[in-house]
């Protein structure tokens, strides 16, 4: 049974950081790429970020670029999302998933259909 568990959300200030975590137990960690997704209330859930197998490749939704930053430690399960210059509008669920394969092209890793298992969820508010 694959399960992921995200921990790391909370309440913070526009501006401020939060370090979201994920760990992945059931499966082989490592063979797979992770990628992180956000939904706001009455909203669509969107890409946030993804990593490759391996970290051969990262990509960002461009609203994020040069403030999140997605890593992976295969021998600790975990995929991290470092969030940094927080702004009121990141502010939404933040749900990590595991895809079905170890590789994904860029506008493939932007598509929930290419997850196979998703995390509970874990909230972040950020305050204007």
């Amino acid at each position: 049974q694959v399960q992921l568990v995200e921990s790391g959300g909370g309440l913070v200030q526009a501006g401020g950081s939060l370090r979201l975590s994920c760990v992945v137990s059931g499966r082989t960690f490592s063979s797979y790429a992770m990628g992180w997704f956000r939904q706001a209330p009455g909203k669509e859930r969107e890409f946030v970020a993804s990593i490759m197998w391996k970290s051969v490749s990262k990509y960002y939704v461009d609203s994020v670029k040069g403030r999140f930053t997605i890593d992976r430690v295969d021998a600790k399960n975990t995929v991290y999302l470092q969030m940094n210059s927080l702004k009121p509008e990141d502010t939404a669920v933040y749900y990590c998933a595991t895809a079905a394969r170890g590789f994904l092209r860029e506008r493939e890793s932007w598509e929930t259909t290419e997850y196979q298992y998703w995390g509970q969820g874990t909230q972040v508010t950020v305050s204007s």
